[in-house]
């Protein structure tokens, strides 16, 4: 079966690989190379460094939707097209182009987080189990009909890149097992309750802004979201401080009020209960602990040391 794979991020090596395995991936399409880090470099995406490897062929279009991109996906006749993590709408003239359609792997339990931070939102809702689905692509973005589905726990510690490396190895999985039905003939093919959907939409770095007035339940999961990116982060005497690892604690103080510092950490109040910031990091610094953070700063116990963070 000849396949075209779509994919740009990390998230999309291992579905790359094992379709390599499994079948004929005539090409690769993938982001066009970035200027990356302090020094500019150009570098290749991780899904471009894999196909390089591999000896498949690289397409990187501007916009998949430009005509002459269209020719050349004719040309390659291909059987089906897999898209993971590739950062593009498909355009609907290449949905229909593939004999056996276009199919995506997507990291949650469709119709539930549609868009592009499930794993982010899991956490920080709270939820105890999330998953991948695999399904075939429609115009509307994460509406198509799904094909199959696995569940992965959340774990108490996962952080969003935690989870993310676990996922992105059960949706390749998910993805091989797929690819077989679709040859067989045999995949199943069941619509979305579009009712059910809810949304998961593009992180900004602001989404990892520390609210004390939250609970400290509410915090600790969304400094687990945040890791590794956008990060958790709130101000300090004038400095942003992000938030690596936070877990909250019992007892009542002033949101931002400094509680007291333990062995390791620093006590912050909330809207209910404490937070203990574990691992910090302050600007241009490396990661250190709450406690270090309070030395450096010259903290005390009853200060509210929470102050309101600049728009930019």
């Amino acid at each position: 079966m000849r396949i075209v794979f779509m994919g740009t991020p990390e998230f999309a090596v291992p579905s790359l690989r094992v379709l390599a395995e499994q079948e004929e991936v005539v090409a690769v399409v993938t982001q066009p190379d970035k200027a990356r880090g302090r020094g500019h470099k150009v570098s290749f995406s991780p899904v471009k460094q894999l196909a390089v490897e591999l000896g498949i062929p690289v397409l990187q279009p501007e916009r998949v939707a430009d005509p002459e991109f269209i020719r050349t996906m004719e040309e390659l006749k291909p059987d089906l097209c897999v898209v993971v993590a590739f950062g593009q709408k498909i355009p609907d003239t290449l949905l229909e182009l593939p004999r056996l359609g276009c199919i995506n792997v997507h990291s949650s339990l469709l119709p539930k987080y549609r868009g592009a931070s499930p794993i982010n939102m899991a956490i920080a809702n709270g939820d105890n189990i999330t998953g991948v689905s695999t399904m075939y692509l429609s115009p509307e973005w994460d509406a198509g009909d799904v094909i199959l589905q696995a569940e992965e726990p959340i774990y108490p510690d996962d952080t969003a890149g935690i989870l993310h490396d676990r996922l992105m190895v059960k949706g390749a999985e998910l993805l091989a097992e797929t690819v077989r039905l679709i040859k067989e003939g045999t995949a199943p093919r069941v619509p979305q309750d579009h009712s059910q959907a809810t949304y998961a939409f593009k992180l900004k770095k602001e989404d990892g802004r520390l609210d004390f007035q939250r609970s400290a339940e509410e915090l600790s999961r969304l400094v687990r979201a945040m890791n590794p990116w956008p990060s958790a982060y709130t101000e300090i005497q004038g400095e942003t401080i992000k938030v690596w690892e936070a877990r909250p604690k019992e007892g009542i103080a002033q949101p931002g009020e400094l509680v007291s510092v333990d062995s390791d950490a620093l006590i912050v109040g909330c809207g209910a209960g404490l937070l203990a910031l574990e691992k910090v990091q302050r600007p241009g610094g490396k990661v250190i602990s709450g406690r270090d953070l309070a030395n450096g700063l010259r903290l005390e116990a009853g200060q509210i040391i929470v102050g309101e963070l600049s728009a930019d």
